[in-house]
């Protein structure tokens, strides 16, 4: 089979809704919004193989403890380990940067980051409260050995030293090393839209990340994307109802409200790609917004905070976004991944796009 070459889905003809994009068609054209990752990639005895990650997205450049920033998570369908969303939900903050990795390697990456936070915050845990770290997962034992338990904090902290916001890294990268999707190879996924209009008196830009690991071939929605073209593919690796992970980020003024708001439409990108949010699949979104950091200190006892109102124009354009943006990611987390080889010898094909 001839190799593909990793491209954005753009660069094959493929363009996903209407709004323009960002310059760089990333998460990290939101302003200060970084991400990083460490890839793990080895032959260990006896068939088994270290193939698998951390992801780490981080929402400005200052402590994230110290300057929150509103967020929300919403549970498309809940077959996921995760750490921190109760609390993200109960006071509509997020206070650590968010990691991603395996299903198995979420205490590590937790403990990592947690590790990275207490050193750049010594009053956590001291004079001031615990902080809330959150993290979550996709189960890639199809190709990772996933029983080595390989991720140490080590890598969790490495990946968030790493963070930058140059564009991410796409397909098998980071968390994204091991995935698999739609039977192809998936993985890190990333896209944004540029929100302008007569109605606004500044633009607004929305990102999103995904970490891509569900659905069967037969239920890619193929008929979607018309430069997927037939090729003489190997079968594909044996299906599992799969998860996706989806991190959305806007420097749009929004409140924890509204940002659960945003976070439901991004399933509607996800089915747009042939979804049903299956069985045992764990479908979950996290949004923030970087528009106000909330002080973990506050003498004032009070927040003023500009919002957008709902009745505002640009909400509907901040839906119509968040459905593109994860639509978009999920096919570049196909279309720039590449053939990888893991576990007992499966290797597992880059979708066959043109």
């Amino acid at each position: 089979m001839p190799k593909q070459q990793p491209m954005k889905i753009r660069a094959r003809g493929i363009q996903i809704g209407t709004l323009p994009t960002g310059k760089k068609n990333c998460i990290t054209d939101v302003a200060n919004v970084r991400v990083g990752h460490v890839t793990l990639d080895e032959p260990l005895e006896k068939g088994e193989y270290i193939a698998t990650g951390v992801t780490a997205i981080l929402p400005h450049l200052g402590n994230p403890f110290r300057e929150k920033v509103a967020a929300a998570s919403y549970i498309i369908n809940g077959f996921g380990k995760t750490t921190g969303l109760i609390q993200l939900d109960e006071l509509g903050v997020l206070e650590s940067p968010i990691m991603l990795t395996n299903t198995f390697g979420v205490p590590a990456a937790t403990e990592g980051a947690l590790r990275w936070m207490l050193d750049l915050t010594p009053e956590i845990g001291d004079t001031t409260g615990t902080v809330n770290i959150v993290a979550g997962e996709c189960n890639d034992s199809r190709l990772n050995s996933i029983r080595a338990l390989s991720i140490t904090p080590a890598h969790a902290e490495r990946a968030i030293e790493m963070a930058s916001t140059e564009p991410s890294d796409e397909g098998a990268v980071g968390a994204g090393k091991g995935m698999v999707c739609f039977g192809y190879k998936g993985g890190i996924g990333t896209s944004s839209r540029v929100l302008s209009s007569e109605v606004l008196t500044e633009s607004y830009t929305i990102g999103c990340l995904v970490l891509s690991n569900f659905g069967k071939r037969e239920e890619f929605a193929i008929d979607r994307y018309m430069k997927l073209v037939p090729m003489d593919q190997p079968d594909a690796p044996k299906p599992a109802d799969g998860s996706i992970m989806i991190v959305l980020a806007t420097d749009a003024p929004l409140d924890h409200r509204q940002l659960k708001r945003i976070a439901k439409r991004a399933g509607i990108g996800l089915a747009r790609t042939g979804s049903h949010y299956s069985n045992g699949s764990g479908d979950i979104v996290i949004a923030f917004s970087t528009a106000h950091k909330f002080a973990h200190e506050q003498p004032a006892g009070f927040e003023n905070v500009h919002l957008l109102r709902d009745s505002h124009p640009v909400m509907n354009e901040l839906f119509q976004a968040a459905a593109e943006v994860t639509e978009e990611a999920i096919l570049n987390s196909l279309s720039q991944a590449i053939e990888t080889t893991g576990r007992n010898g499966l290797t597992v094909h880059p979708a066959p796009f043109s």
